[in-house]
C-alpha cells in the first residue's frame, strides 16, 4: 500500500479505537463466540451463536431429559406456551401488543398462513402488490399460492418494478396501489441493497384505498426498531436466524394486527386451538382469538431454544442502541471506504432513515473479491450482478473490525489477488 494509504487507514484505526471504547453495546461482543483472526459481517445472513443462546439449548436438553412428556407444562418457560411467550418478547421489539406476535414457522410457511387467511380475493379485487426485488422466496410462496386457488398468474400478482434495479421508489409503490389491488407485500428492508422503506407511510397510503399490506422483517428484526401497532401494519413476517441471532433454520415468527384476531385460520393445525380448549380433542377447530390462531402444529421446542438465550440479549441491549450503533457502524464503513477507494458507489442508499444494517459495495469484481475475503477470514457474500454486502451486527462487530475489513479488501484489489480465485456459488 502506498504510504498515504496507509496513514489513512492508521488515522481509521485510532478512530476505530476510540469508538469501541465509548461504545455501550462493546460488552455484549464477549457473549458471542468469535473466531480468533475472523471478520464476521455476514450477520445479514446468519447471526452468531451466542453463550446466552448456548445455555438455553442445554437448559432444555436437561429439561427434556428430566420431565420427558411432562416437559410440555413443567418447565420454564412451559413448552406449552413457548410460541407465545418469545413472541411477546419479540413483539417489543417491533412494537406490537402482547398476543399479536407468533414464534412459529419460517419466513415462507408463514406467508402461506397469512396468504391463506387474509388474501379473499374478488373479481374487483384480485391483485397481490409485490415488488420486483423481493427475496425469490417469497414471491415462489405468492405464485404457488394463487396457482393452488386456480387464478391466473399474470391477472392477479404485479410487480412494482425498480428503476435502478437496487432499490424502489415509495412513490411509484403507492402509484400501483390501484382499484384492483386487494393485499400488498413488501420487504421492510430490501436484501439485496439493505434499503429502508417507509413502513408507515406506505401503511397509510394503503389504508387510505381500503387495502391490506404486510412486511417481510427479516433484514430489519434484531437491528431496526418498528412500530407496527401504531402504524396500523395488517401483517408481518419474518426470519430468526439473522440479526436474532437464533441459529441455523431457527423458528420465525409472524404478527397479526388485532383487526384480524379472530379470523380462522387459512391453513389449521391443533396448536390454532385456544389453550383452553385444545386439549379436547374436538372434532371442531376452537381458534385462539389472538395471532395464536395462526400455529399449525406441535412447536418445536429444539429449534426455538437458542431463541430463548439470543432474544434475552438483543432485550438487554434495547433495539433503539442496537439501531444507533448499526447506522455508527455503516457510517464508519460507507466513510472508510469512500476515502482509500475514491469513487466508490454503494448500491444501499446513504441517508440513514432509508438504510438497514448493511453496506452494499458494487464493484465489478465483487464475487471474486467477496471469495477472495473468505480465504482471508473475512467473512461478507455477494449478491448478483456486483454487490459486496458487509453487515456489521452491532451486537458482536467492532469499529475496529470494519477497519481492518477494509484492509484485507484494499490489498486483494491493489495487488489482483482476487482474480485467481476460482468462481464459485456463495451460500449465504
Amino acid at each position: 500500500m502506498t504510504l498515504p494509504v496507509q496513514e489513512t487507514l492508521t488515522r481509521f484505526r485510532a478512530e476505530a479505537a476510540a469508538l469501541d471504547a465509548a461504545d455501550p453495546l462493546s460488552p455484549f461482543r464477549e457473549r458471542f463466540y468469535l473466531t480468533p483472526g475472523t471478520i464476521y459481517l455476514d450477520g445479514n445472513s446468519m447471526g452468531l451463536l451466542s453463550k446466552d443462546a448456548e445455555k438455553a439449548v442445554y437448559h432444555v436438553l436437561d429439561e427434556w431429559r428430566k420431565f420427558a412428556i411432562e416437559g410440555w407444562t413443567a418447565t420454564s418457560p412451559a413448552w406449552f406456551t413457548l410460541t407465545e411467550t418469545l413472541g411477546d418478547q419479540i413483539g417489543e421489539l417491533i412494537g406490537a401488543e402482547p398476543g399479536s406476535v407468533i414464534t412459529t414457522g419460517t419466513t415462507t410457511l408463514n406467508l402461506h398462513q397469512l396468504l391463506a387467511t387474509l388474501y379473499t380475493p374478488s373479481a374487483e379485487r384480485p391483485v397481490i402488490l409485490a415488488d420486483a426485488l423481493n427475496f425469490p422466496s417469497d414471491l415462489y410462496a405468492m405464485q404457488s399460492h394463487l396457482q393452488l386457488r386456480g387464478l391466473d398468474l399474470e391477472k392477479t400478482l404485479r410487480y412494482v418494478k425498480s428503476e435502478n434495479g437496487f432499490t424502489l421508489s415509495e412513490d411509484e409503490i403507492i402509484a400501483q396501489m390501484t382499484d384492483d389491488v386487494q393485499m400488498i407485500v413488501l420487504p421492510a428492508v430490501l436484501f439485496t441493497s439493505g434499503q429502508l422503506l417507509d413502513v408507515a407511510r406506505l401503511t397509510y397510503a394503503a389504508h387510505e384505498r381500503n387495502l391490506l399490506i404486510g412486511f417481510d422483517l427479516a433484514h430489519s428484526i434484531g437491528v431496526i426498531p418498528h412500530s407496527l401497532d401504531l402504524w396500523g401494519v395488517d401483517f408481518a413476517f419474518w426470519c430468526s436466524y439473522k440479526y436474532l441471532n437464533g441459529g441455523p433454520g431457527a423458528v420465525g415468527g409472524l404478527y397479526l394486527n388485532r383487526r384480524h384476531w379472530g379470523k380462522s385460520p387459512g391453513l389449521a393445525g391443533w396448536f390454532s386451538n385456544k389453550k383452553e380448549t385444545q386439549f379436547a380433542m374436538n372434532m371442531t377447530l376452537d381458534p385462539a382469538d389472538t395471532a395464536g390462531a395462526l400455529q399449525i402444529g406441535t412447536p418445536h421446542i429444539l429449534s426455538m431454544a437458542p431463541l430463548v438465550g439470543a432474544i434475552k440479549i438483543t432485550r438487554e441491549a434495547g433495539i433503539d442502541a442496537i439501531r444507533s450503533k448499526s447506522l455508527a457502524l455503516t457510517d464508519f464503513l460507507m466513510q472508510l471506504l469512500s476515502t482509500v477507494l475514491p469513487g466508490s458507489t454503494f448500491a444501499n442508499p446513504c441517508e440513514s432513515e432509508r438504510r438497514g444494517g448493511q453496506v452494499c459495495l458494487r464493484h465489478p469484481e465483487a464475487k471474486q473479491l467477496s471469495l477472495a475475503l473468505r480465504q482471508k477470514r473475512v467473512i461478507g457474500d455477494f449478491r448478483p450482478p456486483d454487490i459486496l454486502r458487509l453487515a456489521p451486527a452491532p451486537l458482536y462487530v467492532s469499529f475496529a473490525d470494519c477497519v481492518e475489513a477494509v484492509s484485507h479488501l484494499l490489498d486483494l484489489i491493489e495487488t489482483g489477488k482476487h482474480r485467481d480465485i476460482e468462481e464459485t456459488s456463495l451460500v449465504s
